[in-house]
């Protein structure tokens, strides 16, 4: 069976961002995130869906 699922990620920080907003943009499109399979479940694809917040 072939199925998409979402994982919520909570992640703890630490900036000097003055801006959150600016933070989540800068994790959002720097971070490698790696999701492995088991022997049951072939992981095919890990993507960031991108959150839009406001400056």
């Amino acid at each position: 069976m072939k199925d998409s699922i979402f994982l919520l990620v909570k992640i703890g920080i630490r900036t000097t961002h003055t801006s959150i907003h600016d933070a989540i943009a800068e994790l959002q499109t720097k971070t490698r995130l790696s999701v492995s399979g088991t022997p049951n479940v072939e992981v095919l694809e890990v993507k960031i869906i991108p959150l839009n917040t406001k400056n």
